[in-house]
């Protein structure tokens, strides 16, 4: 009579082990931790916006001032340190560099200032003061480049930061986690089977076996003939 053998014997030995699965709740626990740990210490970024359009002059080519939009969005920080926009917001140079990007339009003269820090209010004046620098320095040189740069829009004080919150975080590093545990669940597993079969290849006899030794051939001896 043949007897079905229960479920959990069908089961593959590495489904059986409880122990291994719990690898991923912790990774995801752990993940979720560091990650809203880091989210609620770390000092929230607020970002203020200011726009600028190009404007050609009298004479000059009106498709001139999307190039010079263009020129202008490259060297919007340099411009901004010569012209002293770090002055005005009471910040140093590095940190203007490091907290403002400029981005222009594929199809319009336009270009926008961005600027990121701790506080609404020295986020609007950080952006404010690039925007003025490039202004100012539009207006010195307008005279050979045929156009100039003027204020489109001030920037507007930030109400909700723009850094992640505490909670956005410690889910990012929950699935952060959670994938590093499913990963070190695939990967273990293989090892193992590896190391296994390595010692079921070897020779019996070899050294590190539990296996007989197979025993050498006896010498042939020729009999003797009976006189």
């Amino acid at each position: 009579m043949t007897t079905i053998p229960p479920r959990a014997d069908r089961l593959p030995a590495r489904l059986r082990s409880p122990g291994r699965w719990a690898v991923l709740p912790a990774a995801v626990v752990a993940g979720a931790a560091l990650g809203g740990g880091y989210g609620a210490l770390k000092t929230p970024e607020y970002a203020a916006t200011s726009y600028v359009i190009v404007v050609p002059g009298e004479k000059s080519d009106p498709a001139a001032a999307l190039g010079f939009a263009q020129a202008y969005g490259r060297v919007a920080t340099d411009i901004a340190v010569t012209g002293d926009a770090q002055v005005w917001a009471g910040v140093t140079t590095a940190a203007l560099r490091e907290s403002v990007q400029a981005e222009t339009s594929p199809d319009a003269p336009m270009i926008s200032i961005t600027a990121r820090a701790a506080k609404p209010a020295k986020a609007v004046s950080i952006a404010d003061g690039v925007a003025r620098a490039l202004i100012l320095n539009s207006s010195h040189v307008a005279g050979s480049t045929g156009v100039k740069v003027v204020q489109f829009s001030r920037a507007t004080k930030p109400a909700d930061p723009v850094s992640p919150s505490a909670p956005l975080s410690a889910l990012v590093g929950a699935c952060a986690g959670g994938l590093l545990g499913g990963l070190a669940l695939l990967v273990r597993p293989k090892r193992a089977a590896g190391r296994a079969e390595g010692r079921h290849s070897r020779p019996a006899g070899a050294p590190g076996t539990t296996g007989a030794a197979v025993p050498a051939p006896a010498a042939h001896r020729p009999e003797t003939e009976a006189v």
